[in-house]
């Protein structure tokens, strides 16, 4: 077998493995093979302020390679590329990655440049959350308490049909209102509060609850007001109250990008006394908005003229949203324990930072949540590289690349393609980062899990046809297996599970607003809930699963074995994505098992199976 010329993942090449903080020597070593003689190597890293050429030294020859090693110690934060540059006479060859991270010569045309994320001394994240249980809720959606609210505005339509299908043609105008409502509250998720923590939950993310008028929130109409339907100040006071007794901590989700034109600081519609941006160009808020052509040409998330988009770069408004008597502070100071970030590619890096400054203000361990879908350690949005992971913007994101990578995998995809995805973030993110990332297998804004798992594709379909195709009993009850099998990954790897509301009970649904369905009380599948239950308990038992390193055991196809070590000790775990038996050979000796399914001299994990097992340090226990 050929050995590897470089592997960014393994010590033996690279060490310490993974990001690190500035003023880190960072130690590159190449095996190069014997009869590929070169007259120099170089590593060139650079980032988008700097290029480095460092010359690496040969260092032995051992067998049939020649090693040749280097150090770089980054000074400055940022995102650093590389590769190794081989030079003899004219003859010019390069080592760039594969798929895998390991290095392969060629002209510099194929295969891509490695990643080296730098990111400041003293960055962290909060730390009494890690191996906790995210669960998310959309409020009008979760559970309706049949408390009567006052001053309701009277142009909604309030269902009295708890789980019906939600309204999804659009008006006479051509116009989709979301502007049906069924009621869920926040004294529902205050019942509701001693089946999370049956589920384990430890933190709850809630979907906008400020007033807006629409059901999903995100058009904010008042920062400083729960939306009467949902409640008042002083239940959603209550329901952080009452949910810290259980150890649940609540954190809110912050649209701070743009507002709804309904809303009293852009009051297009008139609905309120005040002045608003559209009313007056004496308005005090006329300057938090871009107007193109005043009043009716302004600028408009994603040409959405109903949700005007905010200038956060002005410091009337930054100082409304992130001052000392700010909307985050006031939030924060009445329960609320962090925020989710909408959109967050669309806030400035500045208007971030000024965030977190305000969160960590109230409390180091409020955790701040950004909405980016790809490797968020990368990042360019709109022609510039964003620094969310560089120590003064976000603690996490939440972490698509997993969802896409675990769902794929069990649509048929192979263990190495999958491993290979996790193991990018792994190595991209910050530690600190990854350990706190909002790893789901549904949101509000995809396709419910059951639904991509077991159902047929939507692509191409409109939401006519959405609307009409379930999935049938066959379908179902192989999407359950299926899902049981993406939760148990969702639930071992690092970062934070987090579980849409719904998705434990069966819950299933195409796009928005089918993936908005109403939570079937009394209607659960109880053997997803019980499952999600039994992995809850696995999770809270493996202590390794806060903040443990992640390694994948070699294993054969239609099995994922990971372990996760830190201090405490280690977890294995180990899940068959197929739906026929496998075998785990590994030497388990000394592992006390946390669960399997059936006793056997040789480990045969079943379909869609999980086993669980864990070793503490003796020091620990």
């Amino acid at each position: 077998m050929q050995q590897p010329i470089y592997n960014s993942r393994s010590l033996v090449f690279k060490r310490p493995f993974g990001a690190v903080e500035t003023g880190t020597q960072v130690q590159f070593t190449v095996h190069l093979p014997i009869e590929w003689v070169f007259s120099s190597v170089t590593l060139i890293i650079y980032s988008e302020q700097y290029e480095h050429n460092v010359t690496m030294e040969y260092q032995k020859t051992k067998g049939d390679c020649l090693y040749y090693r280097a150090s770089f110690t980054p000074v400055d934060t940022g995102v650093y590329f590389y590769l190794f540059k081989l030079q003899k006479g004219d003859q010019i060859r390069y080592i760039k990655s594969l798929e895998d991270a390991s290095g392969v010569i060629n002209n510099g045309e194929s295969g891509r440049d490695y990643q080296l994320t730098v990111y400041k001394p003293g960055y962290t994240t909060p730390s009494s959350i890690k191996g906790g249980i995210l669960y998310q809720i959309f409020p009008d959606r979760f559970c309706r308490s049949g408390v009567e609210h006052p001053n309701v505005p009277q142009d909604r339509e309030l269902r009295s049909d708890w789980g019906g299908l939600p309204y999804f043609l659009p008006n006479e105008q051509g116009e989709i209102t979301n502007s049906d409502y069924f009621g869920g509250d926040l004294l529902g998720i205050q019942k509701k509060l001693p089946y999370l923590q049956q589920l384990g939950v430890t933190m709850i993310y809630l979907n906008p609850i400020f007033e807006a008028h629409s059901n999903h929130r995100y058009n904010t109409a008042d920062y400083r007001k729960i939306d009467p339907l949902l409640g008042t100040e002083e239940d959603f006071i209550n329901l952080c109250r009452e949910a810290k007794k259980c150890g649940i901590r609540i954190i809110l989700d912050g649209v701070f990008s743009h507002t709804g034109s309904d809303s009293i600081y852009f009051n297009k519609n008139s609905r309120y006394n005040s002045a608003g941006a559209f009313n007056t160009p004496e308005s005090p808020y006329k300057n938090w908005f871009q107007f193109l052509k005043y009043p009716d040409v302004y600028k408009s998330w994603w040409g959405f003229t109903s949700l005007p988009e905010l200038d956060k770069n002005n410091p009337d408004y930054i100082n409304f949203i992130c001052g000392e008597d700010g909307i985050l502070r006031h939030w924060l100071r009445l329960g609320a324990s962090g925020y989710r970030l909408d959109v967050a590619d669309e806030l400035p890096d500045s208007f971030i930072a000024r965030v977190r400054e305000a969160v960590k203000a109230e409390g180091e361990e409020n955790l701040l949540i950004g909405e980016v879908w790809e490797d968020a350690s990368n990042k360019l949005a709109y022609g510039v590289r964003r620094k969310y992971f560089l120590g003064d913007e976000l603690d996490s994101v939440m972490n698509y690349p997993f969802k896409e990578a675990i769902l794929d995998l069990l649509r048929g995809g192979h263990r190495s393609h999958f491993i290979n995805r996790i193991s990018d973030i792994v190595e991209n993110y910050p530690p600190q980062s990854l350990h706190v990332a909002m790893n789901s297998l549904s949101t509000h804004d995809t396709e419910r899990a059951i639904t991509v798992l077991a159902g047929l594709s939507c692509q191409g379909k409109d939401r006519g046809w959405q609307s009409h195709h379930h999935l049938n009993f066959e379908q179902y009850r192989h999407g359950v297996e299926l899902l049981k099998a993406a939760m148990a990954l969702q639930y071992f790897l690092p970062g934070l599970p987090c579980i849409y509301y719904g998705d434990e009970a069966g819950l299933q649904g195409y796009k928005d607003p089918f993936n908005r369905g109403c939570y079937p009380w009394g209607c659960e599948n109880r053997e997803l809930i019980d499952y999600v239950c039994l992995l809850g308990k696995l999770r809270l038992a493996s202590p390794a699963l806060g903040e443990g390193a992640l390694e994948f055991l070699d294993s054969e196809e239609g099995l994922i074995a990971l372990k996760r070590k830190d201090y405490t000790g280690e977890t294995i775990a180990i899940i068959n994505y197929t739906n026929v038996s496998h075998n785990f050979s590994h030497n388990l000796k000394g592992y006390n098992c946390l669960y399997r399914p059936q006793q056997s001299h040789q480990l045969e994990i079943g379909p869609y199976g999980l086993a669980v097992y864990i070793r503490k340090n003796e020091n620990n226990e």
